[in-house]
């Protein structure tokens, strides 16, 4: 079982199957500390595309969930990422391996998770290429079943805040001038950094507003530019996006409890508390639309039916309902690089035309025939020239006093 195992993913060292923990049972907080080598500890019943992805940049010696990584309610792409990638990944070690001590050296062999002693700690289900194609095929056939639970929890939620898709969610005094402004909403999802490379030439010309939800603030900075908005609850963008001068607005729920406003009090930068509904991404949105954003092209953030899933069936309802509300103003990334064509102004055109002209006269004056032609047009020249000066009565063969 165990040499399967080795084979079947790739592993031709058991050494590359020990390595030092990392615990967490959020996998977000988890990959902000994981290191090459580490083996990473996480409590992840479905592991969606975004975790997945955040693990396989860190390039862990193999993953152990306590949970099952495929749960069977939809078909979450986490787990064949991580497969992929070449990434062992052992699936329903119980709680137990949550007690692992962080830093602690494990061993993981097949099924089983050992100290470094020896010493059986958990004992799981290894996955590989045939065990996820199978969860993924179980899924699919059940799809049915979250699409309905989607749509009534859709419904419940349109009756609860129905107000908000009619009239707004009546965003804050902010100092942000979003008016008759394109507005970039970057959220640390799905194919972010390829979406924000594409949009290069769009962000020069246009200047739109860069809002980052939670870590998209770094994912702004990343690549090159600066967030002129950081909304979110706080908990995964760094102290130096929020320190970087954007204007922070701190996602409060309705009770007025927020989480993230102890820790930008505690850096001492300006801050907002926005209580509302739904996720940040879908505040974000709902700011820019309800403040006048000509509109609002979104980065990483989720589209389709399986991301709704990802996000659980607790946040899917008002992204949806967010959806409704902005559509008119929101285009995906993507859909932004297929349609836009860098502008081409005036000058540019001219300078272009200057160059061109600048370039014909060097191949010219490099022949016999042109040296030819600008040696006529220096005596036309002449001729011309004179002639005017006798017209005007200026003599040009009298001589000068």
């Amino acid at each position: 079982m165990n040499a399967l195992f080795r084979r079947r993913q790739g592993v031709v060292d058991s050494a590359d199957l020990s390595g030092p923990a990392r615990v967490d049972s959020r996998t977000k907080n988890l990959t902000k500390r994981l290191r090459p080598g580490d083996v990473a500890v996480i409590d992840h019943e479905d592991i969606d595309r975004v975790s997945a992805e955040a693990l396989v940049a860190c390039r862990p010696a193999a993953v152990l969930n306590a949970a099952r990584s495929s749960s069977g309610r939809y078909p979450n792409l986490g787990p064949e990422i991580l497969v992929e990638a070449g990434i062992p990944l052992v699936d329903d070690l119980g709680a137990s391996v949550m007690a692992v001590k962080d830093g602690q050296r494990l061993v993981v062999d097949g099924p089983q998770v050992r100290s470094a002693a020896g010493e059986l700690l958990a004992e799981g289900a290894p996955q590989d290429r045939e065990t996820v194609a199978a969860a993924m095929a179980g899924a699919r056939d059940g799809l049915s079943t979250q699409l309905e639970a989607f749509a009534a929890n859709t419904m419940d939620y349109v009756q609860r805040e129905k107000e908000v898709l009619l009239d707004g969610i009546g965003a804050p005094d902010l100092r942000t001038a979003f008016e008759g402004r394109h507005v970039l909403v970057v959220v640390r999802g799905y194919h972010y950094k390829e979406d924000l490379a594409i949009l290069g030439s769009y962000i020069r010309d246009y200047r739109p507003l860069l809002v980052g939800v939670d870590g998209g603030a770094d994912a702004i900075i990343e690549a090159g530019y600066s967030p002129d908005m950081i909304v979110g609850d706080m908990d995964s963008v760094s102290d130096h996006a929020l320190r970087s001068g954007a204007e922070i607005v701190v996602h409060a729920y309705r009770d007025g409890r927020a989480p993230g406003r102890r820790r930008v009090e505690e850096l001492g930068v300006d801050h907002v508390v926005f209580p509302a509904t739904g996720t940040s991404e879908d505040v974000a949105m709902l700011i820019a639309d309800d403040c006048g954003a000509e509109l609002i092209v979104a980065v990483g953030t989720h589209n389709t039916l399986v991301e709704f899933l990802d996000k659980g069936r607790a946040g899917m309802a008002s992204t949806f309902l967010t959806r409704l509300r902005v559509g008119s103003k929101l285009v995906d990334a993507k859909g932004v690089s297929q349609l836009y064509r860098t502008r081409i102004s005036t000058w540019q055109l001219a300078l272009l035309a200057l160059a061109g002209l600048l370039a014909l006269f060097v191949a010219l004056a490099s022949t016999n025939v042109g040296q030819t032609i600008f040696g006529l047009s220096g005596a036309w020249w002449d001729d011309l020239v004179n002639f005017f000066r006798v017209l005007v009565g200026l003599d040009p063969s009298a001589p000068t006093t």
